[in-house]
């Protein structure tokens, strides 16, 4: 005779606490489970609209500046510390655990045009409308010792820009040229230029050290080799181009933000048409910077708003806006990817979530499991209309919302007209023009 019998062990069924789940046990047999791609899509859709309910990027404002913000900087060393100048040449060090400033110092008389940390996070580096260079102890000075500059530099004309070497003692200013310094030396060990127009913007390459990249007035971005002293190639656009950001994860790609609301990523290798056209911003666009992974950007505009573009898309996944600010000059990535900080003309610093709807603080086991849960549901059913019309909508105030509906009717107002040309020309006398190389006016070697 047969027996069957029962075996349980009580550890599968029985709560450790009175707090604890119960458990469920269940039968992944997929038999058993007809509709389980209507029941996916309803999970999907939940997860979606649940995105958008907790959708709270803002966390905090960092006031005490009495003048606009005009540039910020990383500490390479530290996640919490970020460094802010103001257009009073106040120069403050932030502590973003306990968001508050640490220190100020009285840089600059006038504008802090730039600043930048040392690779090694001991000393920092601005520049001002003064005609100084200026180096700073990163460490508040001790008890009775007076707040002086380690380092002060007088030049002949107003820098504009400063960036730091990522790896030797050598950093980069720029104005009507491009000097390259010995942190040792008070004059430049070479000096490089390639037009007459003033420099607004230089940075040097994360990955290959060597390379420079630089934004001039007159619609230029040239390129220059730190070790062969001369310039390498440059690429005029239809308008001018603020600043330039290089990507931390692909040596040769970088991008730049320009006077024509849009972002173009460039190869370096490859100037003749940039890799992709970022649309979507309805003013100039003044700053961008590279999240630390290299897959995404956040850029800052006159237009009062910050997006969030992924590198391979021509459209920003996200964008933040608050009533109160204004014109935003300046954005920064943090190194650990999980925030952004911007300052804007209104004396603030923001502090942001990358991830609008990201939970802050620690997360237990079964929250973790089922956020890539919804997330996986997500991208599967991503190009569902309800779901992908969920996902992208936004809330935009009343002016950018009214000047993209403007911009629209003039974009399909210029492709009607160039098609009516095409159609009455003799054929091939209008030839097509793809967007990527519609801005690009010419390439220098």
């Amino acid at each position: 005779m047969r027996v069957k019998v029962l075996s349980r062990n009580p550890d599968d069924y029985v709560r450790e606490t009175k707090l604890d789940l119960q458990r469920v046990p269940r039968n992944y047999d997929p038999a058993l489970h007809p509709f389980e791609v209507a029941r996916e899509y309803t999970r999907a859709l939940n997860a979606t609209k649940l995105e958008r309910v907790f959708a709270k990027p803002f966390l905090s404002s960092l006031d005490g500046h009495r003048d606009g913000v005009n540039c910020m900087a990383k500490h390479p060393k530290s996640l919490s510390t970020v460094l802010s100048g103001a257009c009073d040449g106040e120069v403050k060090i932030w502590n973003l655990t306990k968001r508050q400033c640490i220190r100020t110092i009285q840089a600059h008389e006038g504008f802090v045009r730039g600043m930048c940390a040392r690779f090694c996070g001991t000393s920092f580096f601005t520049v001002g409308d003064d005609k100084t260079v200026k180096q700073w102890k990163m460490e508040s000075p001790e008890y009775g010792e007076e707040e002086e500059p380690i380092h002060t530099i007088l030049g002949k004309t107003v820098y504009t820009g400063i960036d730091h070497h990522w790896k030797e003692p050598v950093f980069a200013t720029c104005g009507h040229q491009v000097d390259i310094w010995d942190e040792q030396r008070t004059s430049p060990k070479c000096s490089l230029t390639w037009g007459f127009d003033s420099i607004s913007s230089v940075k040097f390459n994360p990955i290959e050290t060597y390379l420079l990249g630089s934004c001039a007035s007159d619609r230029n971005i040239v390129l220059y080799d730190m070790r062969k002293s001369t310039p390498l190639k440059k690429v005029i656009l239809n308008m001018r181009t603020n600043t330039l950001c290089w990507n931390p994860m692909e040596a040769f790609i970088f991008t730049a933000a320009n006077e024509d609301y849009n972002l173009y990523t460039f190869d370096m290798r490859f100037l003749e048409s940039p890799v992709m056209v970022h649309m979507d911003h309805v003013s100039a666009v003044l700053d961008v910077d590279y999240s630390p992974t290299g897959k995404e950007f956040v850029s800052a505009s006159f237009d009062k708003s910050i997006r969030i573009f992924p590198v391979d898309k021509g459209h920003s996944r996200e964008v933040y806006h608050t009533k109160r600010m204004q014109h935003v000059i300046t954005v920064k990535w943090t190194s650990d990817n999980k925030y952004i900080l911007c300052g804007s003309d209104e004396m603030n610093i923001r502090l942001w979530k990358a991830n609008a709807s990201e939970k802050l603080g620690v997360l237990a086991p079964r929250e973790k499991a089922a956020m890539n849960y919804n997330q996986k549901l997500k991208e599967k059913f991503q190009f569902h209309p309800q779901i992908r019309r969920i996902a992208q909508h936004r809330h935009l105030p009343k002016s950018i919302y009214c000047q993209i509906k403007e911009q629209r009717i003039m974009r399909e107002a210029r492709r009607r007209k160039e098609l009516n040309r095409r159609k009455h020309s003799k054929p091939g006398s209008v030839p097509f023009v793809s967007e990527r190389k519609k801005h690009i006016v010419a390439v220098v070697k």
